[in-house]
Formats: structure tokens, sequence, C-alpha cells
């Protein structure tokens, strides 16, 4: 199995959602052939608990506003570790030392790397 287009949609849109909140060393791995009810994870470091909860939120917001339904939104309290499972997507907003501890580029190495494109920043004018 492969990524759906509309995964790749909601990819860009929490990758843009992330960026413009601050979101670090986002990477996306093609999760279908071993998980049948999910295409991608996004994974997204924060700076601070304050940091990972504005990524997060910022995540749901655009995505909601696009049209996903979530199905589920977990460790937002604590705002260490946030999941936001959209179904054929779920993101990881990570606080740096989890992301690091729990390590989940490893234990998903062998599956494929997703491309993200961000938005460009617009020129400084001179």
């Amino acid at each position: 199995m492969v990524a759906s287009p509309q995964s790749h949609d909601m990819l860009q849109i929490a990758a843009a959602a992330a960026d413009a909140k601050g979101g670090e060393d986002l990477v996306a791995l093609d999760v279908s052939e071993p998980l049948p009810l999910v295409d991608i994870f996004l994974l997204v470091t924060g700076r601070s608990e304050r940091n990972v909860a504005a990524i997060a939120d910022e995540i749901e917001d655009r995505l909601l506003e696009a049209g996903h339904k979530r199905l589920r939104r977990e460790g937002r309290q604590e705002s260490r570790w946030v999941l936001i499972d959209f179904g054929d997507l779920v993101v990881h907003v990570f606080h740096e030392e989890e992301r690091i501890y729990y390590g989940l580029e490893r234990l998903w190495k062998d599956c494929p790397v997703v491309p993200v494109e961000l938005p460009t920043p617009a020129a400084a004018e001179d």
C-alpha cells in the first residue's frame, strides 16, 4: 500500500500549520504498509510545553477548517507528546526530550520518508 493523495494533502496542511507555530525537525513517514488504518505519521518537535500545545492546536484547527474529522487527541494537558489522530494522518508533536527518548524514527525506520513541502517565507524587501 501507498499513502493516498488525501493523506498527502492532509500532511501538507499539517506541516504548514506546524511550521507557522515554530515546529522543528518535521519528518513524515509512510506507515501504510505495516499499519492498514493509517497512511502517514507526521513527527514534529516543539521547544517547550507551550510551543508543543500551540503547534498541536494550530494543526488541529487547520485540518478541521479543511473539513477533516479528528478521531482522537491525547496528551494535550501535559503537552510533552500530543497525538492527534485524523485517520489517514496521525500527528505526533513532541517536546524535544520526549522525541529523543521515544525515538519513533528508529521504531519506524523501515518505512519510507514522505517529502514535506513547507511554504517558503517571503523574501525581505530592500
